[in-house]
């Protein structure tokens, strides 16, 4: 036989296998517990046998499909129970109503459960009116005390039902509001690098700017020298195409489209990198620099990356290192690059882990987008990766095996920048 007559609206997804197990052992339970009723009536011979079989059956199958069609299941149920009443055959099997009921509670809003609950309570109270003497083994024989002893595990199943519907909505809640904050996360994460490589084309501006004014100023001092000093037309030209491979550089590894700015003011570059280390050790923290290799002219975009770089990670240490005594800044000048190392001694914060760090405590640092407060639109971890990507370099940041946190960057310099220093 089908249920397709019976709607519950949109079907339900089709049961796991766990939950088909289940509702299948609950079958085989209820058509055990039948067992020996049937037995009884078939010894004695009871020519109704062949009822009371057909009304079991139709009771307790139904329950494989009580998971994608709770209303119709239980509607099914409460027809067959009306029926059997009807036919005057008290039912070992009727247990599996309350199954029912549970599934339908348990599924649906509460005014549903009590609507429910009321139909099964008025088959409880028709049993109770016909059948009085089912409640004798509880020590009562009036209708009664029959219809309060089958009333209670009623009004008990829906109750649970009910109550693990509420659980269900509640993690359902839970479930949907963290898969929320992750979807929020991930565009403010998305929002921070447009920022911030906005913020990166508004700094590298002034550069550019100042490489075509210098290739402009040259070009013209070369045409008004070319007939009287030919020799130094000539070197004004050369540094005008230094400066123009140098811009374009610079051009090249912008990570945005370049916006004008009204906030015109000088970037800072490795000058001021002293100003800055001074800065940090105003607040009593101990810092050692040194400068290892030949140190070599970078251009004006690559010594602020150095120096928002080298502020971050300081500002990094002075936000979120517990009792740091002292930090290192360490710049290494090798040919065609530039390393960066800042090394504090500080023990990591406790807080969430950064994404993609395990659960480490230490991955707390760097992990919060408002961490480089002290540079304009600082964004951690993630800005110092989108400035060094500028010039094809990386960025490292996590405990040291000796103690301490470690950030270590290397950057890519041009290569005529490498081979020869910038043009003046």
């Amino acid at each position: 036989m089908t249920l397709a007559w019976f709607s519950d609206g949109p079907r339900s997804p089709a049961p796991g296998r766990h939950a088909t197990a289940v509702d299948v052992t609950l079958a085989v339970v209820v058509a055990v517990v039948t067992l020996p009723q049937l037995y009884y009536h078939a010894t004695h011979a009871n020519p109704r046998v062949g009822t009371y079989v057909v009304f079991s059956v139709l009771l307790a199958g139904p329950l494989i499909q009580r998971r994608r069609f709770p209303l119709s299941v239980f509607a099914f149920a409460v027809v067959v129970a009306f029926g059997q009443w009807l036919a005057g055959a008290r039912l070992a099997a009727d247990l599996a109503l309350l199954i029912y009921l549970y599934t339908v509670a348990s599924r649906y809003p509460m005014r549903v459960a009590i609507a429910a609950g009321g139909v099964v309570e008025v088959g409880a109270l028709l049993a109770a009116v016909r059948w009085p003497e089912i409640g004798s083994w509880a020590g009562t024989g009036s209708w009664a005390g029959t219809f309060v002893l089958l009333a209670g595990p009623i009004a008990a199943v829906m109750l649970l039902g009910a109550n693990a519907r509420h659980r269900a909505d509640a993690l359902r809640a839970l479930t949907e509001r963290a898969a929320q904050l992750e979807r929020e996360r991930d565009q403010q994460a998305v929002i921070a690098a447009a920022a911030e490589r906005t913020r990166i084309a508004r700094e590298m501006h002034d550069v550019v700017a100042h490489s075509l004014a210098v290739m402009v100023t040259l070009s013209e001092g070369a045409v008004r020298k070319q007939a009287t000093e030919p020799e130094r037309a000539d070197e004004a030209m050369r540094q005008v195409s230094a400066t123009g491979r140098q811009a374009l550089t610079e051009m090249r590894g912008l990570l945005n489209v370049l916006q004008a700015s009204d906030d015109r003011h000088p970037q800072p570059g490795l000058a001021q990198l002293d100003e800055l280390l001074e800065h940090v050790r105003s607040t009593g923290l101990t810092v050692a620099s040194a400068v290892t290799g030949a140190p070599t002219e970078m251009p004006p975009g690559a010594e602020l990356t150095v120096y928002r770089i080298v502020q971050e990670a300081l500002t990094n240490t002075l936000k979120h290192a517990r009792s740091p005594h002292q930090v290192s800044v360490v710049i290494t000048y090798e040919p065609g690059s530039v390393t960066v190392d800042v090394h504090d001694d500080g023990a990591p914060s406790a807080g969430p882990p950064h994404v993609g760090q395990g659960h480490d405590p230490a991955a707390s640092r760097l992990a919060h987008d408002d961490l480089a407060g002290s540079g304009p639109g600082g964004s951690g971890l993630a800005g110092m990766r989108e400035r060094a990507a500028v010039y094809a370099g990386t960025i490292s940041a996590g405990p040291d095996p000796r103690g301490g946190w470690r950030v270590r960057a290397e950057l890519a310099l041009p290569i005529e920048v490498a081979a020869g220093g910038r043009a003046r």
